[in-house]
C-alpha cells in the first residue's frame, strides 16, 4: 500500500467537471490576468475572513513581502518572528531590508511564544510577524495587546491556516472568534496546491481592514503603479494573480469548510489511535480552532528518523516540517552568531523531533488505522 502525504488527485476527481467547465469559460473569455474572477475571489475571501479588503497576488511569499512594504516596513526596521517556519517568512523580511528578530516557540503548538516577545522589542522594532503554523493560530489576544502597547504593526503569516480561527476576547465566556489573517494590520495567504485552500499552481492573497494598505498592495503587485496609465510612483513587483487560478480557487472556496471539517475528523481519529503511544499528538488550545493543514507528531530525536524510515518501508510517506530552524540556516547565521538570546532551544529541539503524517480530506479511515497500527508496531519492536 502506498499512502502519499497529500493526494491532490483524489480531490480533483470530486470537482473535475466543475473545474474543467470553468477553466474553459476563462479560456474563451480572453481575459487571463487580474480579471473578473480575481476581483470576485477577492470579494469572496474578504467576506469569508471578515475583512474589508483582499488583494490577490502571485504567491504567499509575495503576500508577505507586499504586506510588509505596504505597512511601511523597510531598511533598519526590526521584525519579530518565529524561527520555526518555512523560510519564505524570513526571506520576505530580509527582502524588504528589515531584520528578523527570532523569538523561541511553544512546546505544544510550535507557534511563537508570545510570553517571550516583549523582551525582544527594541527601539528599532516596527512589527511582529506571527506564523499560524500547521493550522493552529497564535494566541492573538495576547499578541495584539503587546503590539498595541508598543505601537507595532502585526502582519499575520496565515499560509497554513486558511479557515483557522482564534478567540481574541479577553472574556472567555463571551468569545470573539476571528479567522486567521483577519486580526492584524494585514494577513497573508498562500494558495500553494497543498494548502487547505490550494490552487493548481502558485497564488497568494493579502487581506486587511486598512484601505491604505490595500491600495498600496494593489499598486505593488503591478510594478508599483497604474499599469493602464503606465504611471508608477513606487518600485513594485510583477505579482499578479491569474484568472485560471482565481476561478479554481473560487470553486474550491465553496468546499473549504466541509474539507476543513473532514481534516479535523482525520486528526481526531489519529489522536484517538495514537493517544496511548509514546508520540506526542497535536491538539488545540482553548483559544484556537485548528484546521490541520498539517498533522505533526513529536517523537524523541533518537527515534524520529527511524520511525520515518520504518513507515516508508510500508509505503507511508511522511515529512519533516522543519529540519533546521531559521536562525541556524547558513544564510542567517550572521544575524545570530554570538548572541545568547538566539539560542532558541525549544525550536531547535522541535526540529529534531517533529514528523508530519498524511492528512487530507479524502484520506480513508482504513488508511489512518493502517498508519497508526504501523506506529504502534514500531514501538512494540522496541526500536
Amino acid at each position: 500500500m502506498e499512502i502519499p502525504l497529500v493526494d491532490l488527485k483524489e480531490q480533483f476527481k470530486l470537482i473535475q467537471k466543475e473545474v474543467e467547465e470553468a477553466v474553459a469559460d476563462v479560456l474563451k473569455s480572453g481575459i487571463y490576468i487580474l480579471g473578473p474572477n480575481v476581483e470576485a475571489l477577492e470579494k469572496e475571501v474578504s467576506s469569508y475572513c471578515g475583512t474589508s479588503y483582499a488583494v490577490g497576488v502571485a504567491s504567499g511569499t509575495d503576500a508577505l513581502r507586499i504586506s510588509l512594504l505596504a505597512s511601511g516596513i523597510g531598511k533598519d526596521d526590526e521584525v519579530i518572528t518565529t524561527p520555526f517556519t518555512f523560510i519564505a517568512t524570513i526571506q520576505a523580511i530580509m527582502q524588504v531590508g528589515a531584520t528578523p528578530v527570532f523569538v523561541d516557540i511553544e512546546e505544544d503548538t510550535f507557534n511563537i511564544d508570545v510570553d517571550k516577545i516583549e523582551k525582544a522589542i527594541t527601539a528599532k522594532t516596527r512589527a511582529i510577524l506571527p506564523v499560524h503554523l500547521f493550522g493552529h493560530t497564535v494566541n492573538m489576544q495576547r499578541l495584539l495587546s503587546i503590539a498595541r502597547k508598543y505601537n507595532l504593526f502585526v502582519i499575520e503569516d496565515a499560509a497554513q491556516s486558511f479557515g483557522s480561527e482564534c478567540n481574541i476576547a479577553s472574556d472567555t465566556f463571551s468569545p470573539e472568534w476571528k479567522k486567521a489573517g483577519s486580526m492584524g494590520d494585514a494577513g497573508c495567504f498562500s494558495f500553494f496546491p497543498t494548502k487547505n485552500l490550494g490552487g493548481f499552481g502558485d497564488g497568494g492573497m493579502v487581506i486587511t481592514d486598512n484601505r491604505e494598505v490595500a491600495e498600496k498592495a494593489k499598486a505593488l503587485r503591478v510594478h508599483g503603479g497604474n499599469s493602464n496609465s503606465y504611471s508608477y510612483e513606487i518600485s513594485g513587483y510583477n505579482s499578479r494573480l491569474d484568472e485560471l487560478q482565481a476561478i479554481i480557487l473560487r470553486i474550491k472556496l465553496k468546499y473549504v469548510e466541509k474539507w476543513t471539517e473532514m481534516r479535523k475528523e482525520k486528526a481526531f481519529l489519529y489522536n484517538k489511535l495514537l493517544f496511548a503511544t509514546p508520540v506526542k499528538i497535536p491538539n488545540s488550545k482553548p483559544y484556537a480552532r485548528h484546521s490541520f493543514c498539517v498533522y505533526t507528531i513529536r517523537i524523541s530525536a533518537a527515534l524520529r528518523d527511524k520511525l520515518k524510515d520504518f513507515l516508508k518501508s510500508y509505503g507511508i510517506n511522511t515529512k519533516i516540517y522543519y529540519p533546521i530552524p531559521a536562525n541556524l540556516q547558513v544564510m542567517y547565521r550572521n544575524l545570530t552568531s554570538g548572541k545568547g538570546k538566539y539560542s532558541l532551544p525549544v525550536a531547535k529541539k522541535a526540529c529534531q523531533e517533529v514528523l508530519s503524517l498524511p492528512v487530507y480530506p479524502e484520506l480513508e479511515e482504513g488508511k489512518i488505522i493502517y498508519i497508526a497500527e504501523k506506529i504502534v508496531n514500531f514501538f512494540n519492536r522496541k526500536c
